[in-house]
C-alpha cells in the first residue's frame, strides 16, 4: 500500500487489522491508527524535518499495559518491573529527574551518560578492541602488497618497469596485470564477498560472520607467501578479499549496534582508526624484512596473518548484537546482551523497549509500502532503491563511500612505495617514507574519536575535503622539481613527502573514519546488512578500479597528471557531500528513520538557500550575529505538563 492510499479511518480496517495496529502501537484503535498514519507518512516524506519518539503521546496507563503485553509475548515477565521503568525513561529521556518510579542510584546512572560518557562496562570495550583487531587486519593486508610491489612482479616474471620489460615490450601489459593482482581483493569484495555478508549475517549472526572472515584472513596470507606463480597469488588474494569483505561489512555494523548513542561515532570509527594502525604495522613489517633477500615479498604478504589469530580466538567471548537478536525475536537473549553492554539493568531495559518500538515503526513502514516484512536477499536489495527512506540512505552511503576513493587516499595507501620511488627514493627509502605515511595516518585519526560526535560527520568532511584538494595538487606539482642531480632529487622527494603527509593528516580525521561509521548507522535494521553490503561493495568496486588503473595512469598521464586528476575529484566529492549528506550525529539508530525521511530535494534546497548564505555571512563577511536556520526539529516531552511540544535543536551543518 502506498503512502498516498492510506487508510483514513479505523472503521475501514478489518477486525484483524485493528487488533494488529492496537497491539503494535498501543492505545485505542482510533488513537493507534492516527499515530500510525502520521508516523508512517513522516517516514515516507518528512518534509518538516520533525524527528519523533514513537512512545510520545501514549498515556502512562496505556504504556504500562503495552509493556506488560510485550513482556508476556516475549517471555520477559521476570524483568517486568525494570522494563516498566525503562519504558518510562524511553518515553521521556530528559524527564528522569522527576520520575518517582526511579531511585537515586538509577538517576545517577542516567546522569553519568552525559557527565561520564566514556564510562561503560569492560565487555563493551573488549568487543570494540576485537573489532579494532579486525580492522587492523585490513590495513596490514593493504600495506603488505604495497611493499611487495617493489619486488614480486620481477620474482614472478611480470616486471612492469626496467630494461627487461622494455626490451620485451611487455611493460604496459604487465602494468595492467600487476594492477589486477593488487585489485583482486577489492574485486572479490565488490562482486560477491560483500553481498555474501547479508545471508551469512542472517544465519550466523555478527560474531559468526566475523569469525568466518577471520579464518580467511588467517589462511589467505599464508597462501600468498607460498605462491609460486602469479596465478596462485591471484587465487589467494581473492580468498583474502572474501575475509576482508565479510569483516568490512559486519564489524562496523556490529560496533554501531552495541554502542551507546552518545559515543557511537567514536566507537564505530575505531574501524578506520585501527585500519590506520594496521597500515602502520604493515609498513613496520615491510621494513623489518626488507633485507632478507629473495623471500622479502613473501614475508611482506604473509605477515598479515598475525593479527587474525587473536580475532579467531576471542570473538566468541563477545556478546551478540542485541539488535540482531531482536530481529530474530530472541528478546530475552537481547536483554541479557544489553545488560552486559550497559552499566545498569535500567539502561538495558530502556534501550530494548525503545529499539522494539522503533522497529515496529520500521515494520509498519515496509508494510505501508506494500512490501513483505520477511523478504529474501534479492527483495531487500531492490528495496534499497524503492523504499524512499531506505533509498536516501543508499544514496548517502554511496556518496560517502565513493568519496573515499575519489579523494585519492588509496593511490598512496596502495602505491606509496611506488610513488616515493618515482620521486627518487631507493627501495629502503621508499619503505621508510611509506612508514611515515602509515604513522601519520594512525596518529591523526585519533582526534576524530572525540570530534566525530561533537563536530559531526558532515562537519568533518566539509572541513577536510578542501584541504585534501590543495595538498594532493601540491604533491603532484612537486614532481616538476628537477630530479637530474642528487640535490634536486632530494628536494623533490622531500617536497612530495611533505605534501603527501599533510594530505594524510587531513584525511585521517575526516574521510578516513566517516564512511564506514556513517554507512553502518544510516540503514534501518531490516536492511542494515544488505545496505552495508551495498556500501562496502561500492567502496571496493572503486578501490578495485583505482588499484587496477593507477599503474597504467602513471604511464599514460604522468604522475603529475594522476595526482591532479584525483585532486579535482576532491572538489566534486565536496559538492556531493554538501548537498546530499544528512547529519547523523547524536541520533539513535532508530531515530535516523526520520532524518532519512526528509526528501533529498528538501535537504539540498536547504543547503543551497539557507546554509550556504549563512556560511558566507559568517565566515566570509565575518558577521558573528549570523544564525544558521535549523532543518531538523526533535519532538520531546515538556516535563512540566501533560502536553507535548516540539523543541528544535541545531545539528551540525
Amino acid at each position: 500500500m502506498s503512502a498516498e492510499k492510506e487508510i483514513t479511518t479505523p472503521e475501514q480496517l478489518s477486525d484483524h487489522d485493528q487488533a494488529y495496529v492496537s497491539s503494535k502501537t498501543g492505545g485505542s484503535t482510533v488513537n493507534a491508527e492516527e499515530r500510525r498514519r502520521k508516523s508512517v507518512a513522516q517516514l515516507n516524506s518528512n518534509v518538516t524535518g520533525e524527528i519523533r519518539n514513537p512512545l510520545i503521546g501514549i498515556p502512562k496507563a496505556q504504556l504500562m499495559r503495552d509493556v506488560e503485553d510485550y513482556a508476556q509475548e516475549y517471555q520477559l515477565m521476570d524483568i517486568l518491573p525494570i522494563l516498566r521503568k525503562g519504558a518510562l525513561v524511553a518515553q521521556r529521556p530528559h524527564g528522569y529527574e522527576s520520575m518517582p518510579e526511579l531511585d537515586e542510584h538509577e538517576r545517577d546512572a542516567l546522569r553519568n551518560e552525559t557527565a561520564h560518557r566514556w564510562k561503560h562496562p569492560k565487555i563493551l570495550y573488549f568487543t570494540i578492541i576485537l573489532n579494532s583487531i579486525a580492522a587492523a587486519i585490513q590495513g596490514w593486508d593493504q600495506t603488505g602488497s604495497n611493499g611487495a610491489n617493489l619486488s614480486f612482479p620481477t620474482a614472478l616474471g611480470i616486471p612492469d618497469s626496467g630494461d627487461a620489460c622494455t626490451a620485451a615490450g611487455t611493460c604496459a601489459s604487465n602494468a595492467w596485470l600487476v594492477g589486477f593482482i593488487n585489485s583482486c581483493p577489492y574485486i572479490a569484495i565488490a562482486l560477491f564477498a560483500g553481498w555474501m555478508s547479508d545471508p551469512l549475517n542472517n544465519y550466523l549472526g555478527r560474531r559468526g560472520t566475523i569469525f568466518l572472515g577471520a579464518i580467511f584472513s588467517l589462511l589467505a596470507p599464508i597462501g600468498m607467501a607460498c605462491s609460486q606463480t602469479y596465478g596462485q597469488l591471484i587465487a589467494c588474494r581473492i580468498l583474502l578479499g572474501i575475509g576482508m569483505g565479510l569483516k568490512e561489512v559486519t564489524v562496523p555494523v556490529f560496533s554501531s549496534e552495541i554502542a551507546p548513542t552518545n559515543i557511537r561515532g567514536g566507537l564505530v570509527m575505531s574501524w578506520q582508526l585501527w585500519t590506520a594502525f594496521g597500515i602502520f604495522l604493515g609498513t613496520c613489517a615491510n621494513l623489518v624484512v626488507v633485507n632478507v633477500g629473495d623471500i622479502t615479498w613473501r614475508l611482506q604478504l604473509g605477515s598479515a596473518f598475525i593479527p587474525a589469530i587473536p580475532l579467531v580466538l576471542g570473538i566468541w567471548y563477545c556478546p551478540e548484537s542485541p539488535r540482531w537478536l531482536l530481529k530474530k525475536n530472541k528478546h530475552s537473549k537481547a536483554f541479557k546482551s544489553l545488560d552486559r553492554l550497559r552499566n545498569t539493568p535500567l539502561q538495558a531495559a530502556r534501550d530494548i523497549y525503545f529499539i522494539h518500538a522503533q522497529l515496529v515503526q520500521e515494520e509498519l513502514l515496509i508494510e505501508e509500502s506494500g512490501l513483505s516484512v520477511h523478504s529474501n536477499f534479492f527483495t531487500r536489495f531492490m528495496e534499497l532503491f524503492t523504499i524512499p527512506r531506505v533509498r536516501r540512505a543508499t544514496q548517502a552511503s554511496g556518496i560517502v563511500m565513493i568519496a573515499q576513493q575519489m579523494c585519492g587516499i588509496n593511490i598512496i595507501a596502495f602505491y606509496s612505495s611506488t610513488v616515493f620511488a618515482q620521486a627518487g627514493a631507493s627501495n629502503i627509502g621508499a619503505l621508510l617514507a611509506s612508514w611515515g605515511f602509515g604513522l601519520i595516518n594512525f596518529i591523526f585519526a585519533w582526534p576524530a574519536v572525540w570530534t566525530i560526535d561533537t563536530f559531526g560527520r558532515r562537519g568533518l568532511l566539509i572541513f577536510t575535503f578542501p584541504q585534501m584538494f590543495w595538498t594532493l595538487l601540491a604533491a603532484g606539482m612537486c614532481f616538476f622539481i628537477p630530479a637530474s642531480s642528487g640535490t634536486g632529487s632530494n628536494a623533490q622527494l622531500g617536497a612530495v613527502a611533505l605534501f603527501i603527509y599533510l594530505f594524510d593528516a587531513f584525511y585521517s580525521p575526516g574521510e578516513g573514519p566517516v564512511p564506514f561509521t556513517y554507512s553502518a548507522e544510516v540503514f534501518p535494521l531490516s536492511h542494515r546488512e544488505v545496505g552495508m553490503s551495498w556500501a562496502v561493495a561500492t567502496n571496493n568496486f572503486w578501490a578495485a578500479v583505482l588499484s587496477l588503473t593507477f599503474p597504467r595512469m602513471i604511464q599514460a598521464m604522468t604522475i603529475q597528471g594522476a595526482f591532479g586528476f584525483y585532486a579535482a575529484l576532491n572538489v566534486l566529492a565536496l559538492v556531493m557531500i554538501f548537498l546530499f549528506l544528512p547529519e547523523t550525529m547524536k541520533r539513535t539508530l532508530e531515530e535516523l528513520d526520520y532524518v532519512f525521511a526528509v526528501p533529498t530535494r528538501t535537504h539540498a534546497h536547504y543547503q543551497l538557500t539557507k546554509v550556504l548564505p549563512w556560511w558566507i555571512k559568517r565566515w566570509v563577511l565575518f558577521k558573528k550575529d549570523a544564525v544558521c536556520p535549523e532543518l531538523y526539529k526533535f519532538e520531546t516531552e515538556d516535563d512540566s505538563s501533560d502536553t507535548f511540544v516540539d523543541k528544535s535543536h541545531e545539528l551540525s551543518v
